[in-house]
């Protein structure tokens, strides 16, 4: 199994540490082998959920966690994941969530 990947951050205090706890609370719960994490909040400026202060990101998640799971089960855990997330940091999540052997298919 590779070395888990860097989440991918933006310039700037608030994106930046947005992407660190996002990554941090992913990598917790799902033991990521690769982990990638965008915010996309610059692309919905003007947009209701970016007046509030909260982030649209774009996760992709690699883990054994989600072997045999659907793809519902496997939202649903990266959501529990970020269930903390939801009041501070987060407005909308696009989510990617795979296995290692999805990956290299």
């Amino acid at each position: 199994m590779s070395a888990p990947a860097s989440a991918a951050r933006q310039t700037g205090s608030i994106p930046s540490e947005r992407v660190a706890r996002i990554e941090q609370c992913l990598r917790e719960a799902l033991q990521p082998s690769e982990l990638q994490v965008h915010d996309d909040s610059a692309a919905h400026a003007g947009h209701a959920g970016a007046a509030s202060g909260k982030g649209h990101f774009r996760v992709r998640v690699v883990s054994e966690r989600f072997a045999g799971l659907s793809v519902l089960q496997r939202h649903r855990l990266v959501n529990q994941a970020l269930a903390g997330l939801w009041e501070s940091d987060l407005h909308a999540l696009s989510i990617s969530a795979l296995t290692l052997n999805e990956l290299t298919r």
